[in-house]
């Protein structure tokens, strides 16, 4: 281990206390820390014991909890009751439970089979749709660190995507419509924010998220390398899958013990596991909250395995296509699927 890097760890640990410098008036709406963007809920009611997602309904994206007897169509679970529900997965995590725990228990006990759709008939959306902030960590495998020809990082790098990346489930990657030619997959565990974060410790650093995804950081080699500056081979529309759920953090424990695999037309490419990170779970979490303020809803892609198509031999490198069908595993979070075009 270099000395940047235990310094690195040294000064998050001991940065723990300062958290508390950052107190949070109230579970209400108010002013975040340094450079916070908007106005959100510092310290929302964090759903607990579920799986959930988005999904259309006459071009609306709606909320859906998945269940042993089929997805909850929460909306009408709600008019059923006669009790209010959030609306989607931004408003779940945004505003908090808002009583959908009790409502998703009443449905299973006593609500009909019209309240539970087939999850192969409904029509996924992106798993969340308005973060305030996507950021990614490069070069976050040892592995994959090294079958790229790159040193290991001392210090998490970050880089981001905005939110025209985010795509869904059974969705589609329009690479033609990009003026680029070398194509490639990157699987990857995706963190989703819960709590507003400043400045937090490693240890307290994994009770400020919600849940974790599957996502997969789709990737234009040729655009990434024109410079050092990554941003534009990765921020191309709909070069952000992540689903088909959101799993609550309880349910998933530790996010760095996830087997992690990529999937190219039934071939497997990618197999690993998420212990394999150079920084993990919590010390990402702790690290970007000590440069801004994380948000209830942000979203942070963790960093991809070794196996990815620029790590190849020059003369075996064969880059996505149209037509080529991609699917993303990850441990206890549901297989991402999709499709080039």
């Amino acid at each position: 281990m270099s000395n940047q890097r235990r310094e690195f760890l040294k000064v998050s640990a001991l940065a723990g206390g300062a958290a508390l410098t950052t107190p949070f008036i109230s579970n209400q709406a108010e002013a975040a820390g340094p450079g916070a963007g908007a106005v959100r809920i510092a310290n929302p009611e964090m759903a607990k014991n579920m799986a959930v997602l988005n999904y259309k309904v006459n071009n609306k994206y709606v909320l859906g909890v998945k269940t042993d007897k089929g997805i909850l169509d929460v909306s009408r679970a709600a008019k059923q009751f006669k009790v209010k529900a959030p609306i989607n997965t931004d408003d779940l995590i945004q505003n908090g439970d808002q009583g959908l725990g009790k409502l998703v228990s009443l449905a299973l006990s006593k609500g009909g089979p019209d309240l539970f759709l087939d999850e192969n008939k409904i029509e996924y959306a992106p798993a969340i749709t308005n973060p305030e902030k996507i950021i990614c960590v490069g070069l976050n495998y040892a592995k994959h660190a090294k079958e790229t020809n790159n040193p290991i990082p001392t210090l998490p790098i970050l880089f981001n995507k905005f939110n025209n990346t985010l795509n869904s489930h059974n969705g589609v990657v329009k690479a033609s419509l990009v003026n680029a030619e070398k194509f490639d997959y990157e699987a990857e565990l995706v963190i989703v924010m819960g709590k507003r974060a400043y400045n937090v410790s490693e240890a307290d650093a994994l009770s400020y998220v919600f849940g974790y995804a599957t996502g997969q950081d789709f990737t234009a080699r040729d655009l990434q390398q024109r410079s050092s500056q990554w941003m534009i081979g990765k921020t191309n529309d709909g070069f952000a899958p992540i689903g088909p759920y959101i799993v609550t953090s309880d349910l998933v424990g530790n996010p760095n013990q996830l087997k992690i695999e990529q999937y190219v037309n039934g071939e497997v490419r990618q197999s690993s596991n998420t212990n394999d990170m150079v920084f993990n779970c919590a010390q990402i979490v702790s690290y970007a909250s000590k440069i801004f303020t994380l948000e209830p809803g942000d979203i942070i892609f963790t960093g991809t395995p070794e196996g990815v198509i620029t790590g190849y031999p020059k003369d075996k490198q064969i880059w996505l296509k149209p037509g080529d069908k991609l699917e993303t595993r990850v441990e206890k979070l549901g297989n991402l699927k999709f499709t080039v075009s």
